[in-house]
């Protein structure tokens, strides 16, 4: 193993709880841990019928799984008492934001009143660790051609974005009244960027919408193309969720430091709507792919995004691994192999090995 992986070595046998395990990022990082040696223990919703990863790589024979809301505290809080974690990774979130506009109470009541839930149970059952995973719409993106810093200003003028930085703003308020005293840092929250990779198929995601009109031969329909989105494969932001964990687990951070962190592509990665569909038609060698234009008036959308990574690159030692060929050609090669039946729990293990060799 890489110097730059041994970090990876900390969650062998150790006990880790996912929530959100059934969902696209919260799928990988289970397959990834079950990989590792961790015994996993997953919270989520049932599996979605268009959602193939969770099944895809049998993570219900690899892992310990309950089936039921975040929302519900008492059954939450029973869990979490019984499984005593060393480590909490809280991913669960209705994470689309077409649905947050058609469905904001569910929205609000996952992103923000699941995440209390989350919060409460670490703190009265005194778990060691929390990796507390957010978004980078927790931001007041002012449509500036800015990277944001953990530091900057939260908000959201959109439901979405509002929950999310409801969401950090409850984190702050429990670190700040709780855990601020203690020596070492024991939880800290995160934001990525828009993650790609193999598995996604929610629908009002480019990637999952390209595939979809692909297969079926039916237009593509583009909300907004010129929006501009921090891209990155999905074990990007996962490898600096789990560098994060190992840095907790191991008492490497103490509290003096702001508890949030950044995990971003590089701004090369920092591409439109429109350039990214054309990489992935061009990966999947589509000419007869017709794209319209359907924008939705509904509800905002920031034009541009990116972060700034340089705290993690600094506290953490923390990079991004891949260039943005790469990300479309890891994403699009694991669709392929899909749809070709092959052996996809093999072809995953192969896709975090590549990975991890950059």
């Amino acid at each position: 193993m890489k110097p730059k992986n041994k970090f990876l070595l900390s969650y062998k046998k150790k006990r880790v709880l996912i929530t959100g395990t059934t969902g696209f990022k919260g799928a990988w990082l289970s397959f990834w841990l079950n990989m590792l040696g961790a015994k996993v223990v997953g919270i989520a919703l049932k599996p979605e019928k268009n959602s193939i990863l969770f099944n895809t790589l049998k993570l219900e024979k690899k892992i310990k799984q309950y089936y039921f809301n975040i929302n519900e505290y008492k059954k939450l809080n029973l869990i979490i008492k019984k499984e005593k974690p060393d480590i909490i990774f809280h991913l669960a979130a209705q994470s689309i934001v077409s649905e947050s506009f058609d469905d904001p109470l569910t929205t609000m009541k996952t992103n923000i009143i699941g995440s209390v839930n989350i919060l409460e149970s670490f703190r009265i059952n005194n778990i060691p660790n929390l990796v507390y995973i957010t978004s980078d719409k927790c931001y007041l993106n002012l449509d500036k051609s800015q990277s944001y810093r953990e530091t900057d200003r939260l908000g959201g003028i959109d439901n979405y974005s509002s929950s999310k930085a409801s969401a950090e703003l409850v984190f702050s308020s429990y670190f700040h009244s709780y855990f601020k005293k203690d020596k070492y840092l024991r939880l800290a929250s995160t934001r990525a960027g828009n993650v790609i990779g193999g598995g996604d198929m929610k629908s009002n995601r480019i990637i999952p919408d390209i595939i979809k009109s692909f297969r079926k031969k039916t237009n593509l329909a583009l909300r907004n193309p010129n929006a501009t989105r921090p891209w990155q494969h999905v074990l990007e932001p996962l490898s600096g969720y789990l560098l994060l964990g190992h840095n907790l687990i191991n008492k490497k951070l103490k509290t003096n430091l702001l508890p949030s962190w950044n995990f971003g592509p590089n701004l090369v990665n920092c591409k439109n709507v429109k350039h990214i569909t054309k990489l992935v038609v061009d990966r999947l060698k589509s000419r007869s792919l017709k794209i319209n234009i359907k924008r939705d008036k509904r509800f905002h959308e920031a034009k541009l995004l990116s972060l700034n990574i340089h705290k993690a690159k600094k506290e953490l030692n923390w990079r991004p691994r891949l260039n943005l060929k790469q990300t479309i050609n890891l994403t699009i090669d694991w669709y392929k192999s899909y749809f070709d039946n092959k052996d996809m729990v093999s072809f995953t293990k192969d896709q975090i090995k590549l990975f991890l060799k950059n």
